[in-house]
């Protein structure tokens, strides 16, 4: 395939060096754009480089005063041929040098030569040369090139992923494709279950058939729909020390009493008298007549916040295990869910149950993604304020061993725990403004440029840079379009309103019919 050159490297005071080169673009009218892949042969081998940036120069615009003096009297277009003097320069940022030979590619030690031409990266070296697989996850194409952007999902998903966008950038979007591709899995491309806490209810789409003609793919088969508002734990499957982790601010004593009563209560259970309930903790407690009325009406205090929540049963519902199949998805729906602290011990118990029937092999490998992770693995906030955050750093730090994946997606990554950010080896991050968030993110992110950083903030809605252990170098992609139906949660402003008046003008026509 004959590659399209596109200029010439030149001499600055800079460069040449293995760091970094300026090309003068060829006036042909080829496209350069930055983030864009280039490349060209060096004395070590062919030197593939990235576009940073893109400036155009002029001799007759250099010195301002002189543009000033001309411009009074006669447009200096009219006087001086000043078309003939513009160029376009391009500053490239060498990544990696590949032979023909072999697959390896080495860091560049020597600079390209001034006057080597440069050409638009050649498909199928870019293929290998980022690690795309052919046979993986397709999220879209990389930016300026036809070359799609398939990730092997060992390497995409096995150390954990975070997806970190400003609020409407298109982070729902990318995690919608992001299913798509799980779930139209084969059996023998080997598929994990996935389950999804669902804070706004932006994915229940998946649970629902398209409407008839749309051409949308239908994932409602594949997709478990729980609301949230119906979750129970189930009491007897708790400790006294895993209840505990609840009752913030119980005292060493009551750790202990409730230990006790809890112990007593599963040797019950051993002898068939069945499961239990917070009611029955609470009588148990009134009864024990060994412990103090201090240590009782403190325990009880804890225990009646924990009865108010609702959340607590007999047993499981759902049950836990069943969430986990392989090319399954589970939405957890908690749109409903109001209460912080309801929310925070549903992820912490259910992350919990997950993380310990994979490590003793009781489900299939599982991808376990948290919309609103700044909620729930927060930096820098007191541990009851922060239930689920201990067991999640768990599984980021200990999952990968037993094939427990994370995706942590937030739109507030400045109030996301650093430690667990950066226990995510590869980062999608979509458009983001804030300069404490790109900070934050500079420090979690291993191997992101100035430059990236930089593009971030000014990147479109449906474009993202991938970032980390499922790509060899960051990529700039544009994100394939969805095949399933997108949520009526996520519609406009106008849209809500005008539903709104729409159905109260349907009300009154029917009152008044009715009349």
């Amino acid at each position: 395939m004959k590659l399209a050159e596109i200029g010439t490297v030149v001499s600055s005071l800079e460069g040449p060096s293995p760091a970094s080169f300026d090309f003068v673009v060829k006036d042909n009218g080829a496209k350069v754009r930055q983030g864009q892949f280039v490349e060209l042969e060096t004395d070590e081998g062919r030197l593939v480089g990235r576009i940073e940036n893109v400036f155009k120069a002029n001799r007759y615009f250099e010195r301002a005063e002189s543009v000033r003096e001309y411009e009074k009297n006669k447009d200096m277009s009219s006087i001086f041929p000043v078309g003939r003097w513009e160029f376009t320069m391009a500053n490239v940022k060498p990544l990696g040098v590949c032979h023909d030979s072999n697959r390896n590619v080495m860091k560049p030690s020597f600079p390209p030569s001034p006057g080597a031409k440069v050409y638009v990266a050649d498909p199928e070296m870019l293929v290998r040369f980022l690690g795309i697989d052919k046979n993986g996850i397709d999220l879209g194409k990389i930016e300026h090139h036809d070359v799609e952007v398939k990730l092997n999902l060992t390497k995409l998903l096995q150390k954990h992923v975070a997806i970190l966008a400003m609020s409407g950038a298109g982070k729902s979007y990318l995690t919608s494709v992001l299913l798509e591709e799980l779930l139209d899995r084969k059996k023998d491309q080997g598929r994990v279950g996935i389950v999804l806490i669902d804070v706004h209810g932006e994915y229940s789409s998946f649970a629902e058939p398209p409407k008839p003609g749309s051409g949308q793919a239908d994932y409602s088969g594949k997709t478990t729909h729980i609301n949230g508002a119906n979750f129970r734990i189930g009491l007897s499957n708790m400790s006294g020390e895993e209840l505990s982790i609840y009752l913030t601010g119980i005292s060493p004593i009551q750790k202990r009493e409730l230990n006790n009563v809890i112990d007593r209560f599963k040797k019950k259970m051993k002898k068939g008298e069945g499961t239990y309930t917070i009611s029955d903790l609470i009588k148990e407690v009134e009864g024990d007549e060994k412990m103090s009325q201090k240590t009782k009406d403190s325990l009880n205090g804890w225990l009646y916040d924990l009865q108010k929540t609702n959340l607590f049963s007999d047993t499981d519902y759902p049950s836990i295990s069943s969430l986990v199949k392989p090319g399954q998805l589970s939405l957890l729906d908690l749109s409903g869910v109001l209460s912080n602290k309801k929310k925070q011990i549903i992820v912490s118990y259910l992350a919990k149950e997950l993380f310990e029937m994979r490590r003793t092999s009781r489900i299939p490998p599982f991808f376990f993604v948290i919309e609103e992770a700044h909620q729930f693995v927060p930096e820098g906030v007191k541990a009851e304020r922060a239930l689920a955050k201990s067991i999640i750093e768990t599984i980021a730090r200990e999952g990968r061993k037993f094939h427990a994946a994370l995706c942590l997606i937030s739109q507030r990554p400045k109030r996301l725990s650093t430690t667990i950010l950066s226990q995510c080896n590869t980062h999608i991050i979509l458009r983001v403004t804030n300069p404490y968030d790109l900070d934050h993110i500079k420090q979690g992110s291993e191997g992101i440029t100035e430059g990236a950083l930089g593009a971030i903030s000014t990147l479109p809605v449906g474009q993202g840079l991938i970032v980390g252990e499922a790509v060899n170098y960051p990529i700039f992609v544009k994100i394939r379009p969805r095949k399933s139906a997108e949520s009526t949660k996520g519609n406009d402003l106008e849209s809500a309103a005008k539903r709104y008046e729409e159905g109260k003008d349907k009300k009154e026509k029917d009152a008044e019919s009715f009349l």
